[in-house]
């Protein structure tokens, strides 16, 4: 029995191993050193049509020239796009191409060399009327917030009302008794 103990113990090692090795593998992002927020610079902004709303499955070209390297990434069905570069203080200045569609604009790498907590990025966006801010919650959040709100106050105005009828029914039975 000790024998089958160690054999499965070293089953489980070995399987536990081979897993963290193709997890490393197969996810390397954990691994590089843009997950630290000194070493990463972000490009993110929305593509708009004429009509206002974002355009889904657009690419985005976003280039730093100085270094020749760049990436095209997609916007999602609202028209947001994220591009995110391994830059370092070195990079300060850097000349960034943003391209979408047959427009495009120019922009600086810009950020303060001496935070090394606060995440680097600028908003490019395109089109007209559907500029976002990222950073706060999408609008069905707010509708749905809405919803509960007006079903909570009706849940409450009901409780409230039944309340203030069964009050008068009682009222009119002690009035009636009184009378006779």
């Amino acid at each position: 029995m000790i024998r089958k103990r160690r054999v499965s113990v070293g089953w489980g090692l070995t399987v536990g191993a081979a897993a963290f090795g193709l997890s490393v593998v197969a996810f390397p992002s954990g691994v590089s050193a843009t997950h630290e927020a000194d070493h990463r610079f972000t490009v993110e902004g929305f593509v708009c049509g004429a009509d206002g709303r974002g355009v889904p499955n657009t690419d985005v070209l976003v280039k730093d020239t100085k270094i020749s390297y760049g990436q095209v990434v997609k916007t999602d069905g609202d028209g947001y796009y994220k591009a995110t570069f391994h830059l370092h203080n070195d990079n300060l200045g850097d000349p960034i191409l943003i391209e979408a569609g047959k427009e495009q604009k120019e922009q600086k790498v810009t950020f303060d060399p001496k935070d090394l907590e606060t995440e680097r990025k600028i908003q490019v966006h395109f089109g007209s009327g559907c500029v976002h801010d990222v950073g706060s919650p999408p609008g069905w959040v707010y509708a749905g917030l809405g919803a509960v709100g007006v079903a909570v106050g009706g849940f409450v105005g009901a409780k409230l009302i039944r309340s203030w009828r069964r009050q008068e029914q009682k009222r009119g039975k002690a009035q009636g008794k009184r009378k006779k």
